[in-house]
């Protein structure tokens, strides 16, 4: 356990909201910064903050989204080595981070996964670096608005192949390496149980919803364009169409760090799907069973 508040930046988002929730169920206090606190609607008990300064004074770990913190994001770290009581840093990387940049999507919508790793490895302080496979909740982000409208989805490279991990299943493994010492040093690859091509992806979600639904395969410039139409930025959409299309070359990698780390498999992407049908449709979320 720590001896002192946790802070969680980009408190309110896939990952930081329900890491927020099961470190308060911890029994931990947690520091949650965010751009709009008024609006946070985290659980009681909670300090809720748009300062990280203010929320690094006497924090004993941080968990570090460079999304969230942009441009501050060298400045944070440098001021959670500084503050004397911090002793743990929890970065949120990607699969990806290694990887040319031109196949990096995320990078343009402000992830900086290289970045928040390196600065954490060098700060000095205990780190852990966590590296998820791309997010379930990342195929309601593309699919949503064209399962809303029909039952296909039209994209490039019906072949390519992810092993999406459920957000949640990040925030879980968050906490063991906020509240132990037990991860300090590892880079962990995070992915679901299983990789799908895109196309079996929708072929799940079809089955969740009861729903005959089928992928698309259509040539990739006319799906940048698409992207750069809806207001994507150029360099986004070319990356975007640049992962799906180095996706389809391989299937890709499932790893077991999930059941090792918690000790339970990592919940199946039929699963989570079945638990937000809202995203996909408008039919109601499920309420009367597990959420993952």
């Amino acid at each position: 356990m720590t001896d002192g508040p946790i802070v969680v930046t980009g408190a309110t988002g896939n990952v930081g909201r329900p890491l927020v929730a099961l470190l308060v169920d911890a029994g931990v206090e947690v520091r949650a910064v965010t751009r709009t606190p008024a609006g946070a609607h985290l659980p009681d008990g909670v300090q809720v903050t748009d300062s990280v300064r203010e929320a690094l004074r006497g924090a004993s770990a941080v968990f570090l989204n460079s999304r969230a913190l942009a441009a501050d994001l060298a400045q944070v770290i440098t001021d959670a080595r500084d503050a004397g009581s911090v002793t743990r840093l929890v970065a949120l990387s990607a699969a990806n981070a290694d990887d040319d940049v031109a196949r990096q999507p995320s990078r343009f919508r402000g992830d900086r996964n290289k970045e928040v790793e390196q600065l954490a490895v060098d700060s000095g302080l205990a780190w852990v670096s966590l590296r998820p496979a791309v997010f379930a909740s990342t195929s309601a982000d593309m699919w949503s608005a064209q399962l809303r409208a029909g039952d296909v989805v039209s994209g490039p490279f019906a072949c390519a192949s992810f092993a999406p991990i459920v957000d949640a299943d990040i925030s879980a493994v968050a906490v063991q390496a906020i509240l132990g010492g037990h991860l300090d040093g590892r880079r962990i690859p995070l992915t679901g149980p299983e990789a799908f091509t895109v196309a079996e992806q929708v072929a799940v979600i079809g089955d969740a919803l009861g729903r005959a639904l089928r992928y698309q395969e259509v040539d990739p410039a006319l799906v940048r364009d698409r992207l750069v139409a809806a207001g994507a930025a150029p360099e986004f959409a070319d990356a975007y169409i640049a992962l799906q299309a180095a996706a389809a070359t391989q299937p890709a990698v499932v790893t077991r760090d999930v059941e090792e780390i918690l000790g339970r498999p990592a919940t199946p992407y039929a699963r989570w799907v079945d638990a937000h049908r809202e995203l996909f449709s408008n039919q109601p979320r499920l309420t009367e069973r597990d959420q993952p």
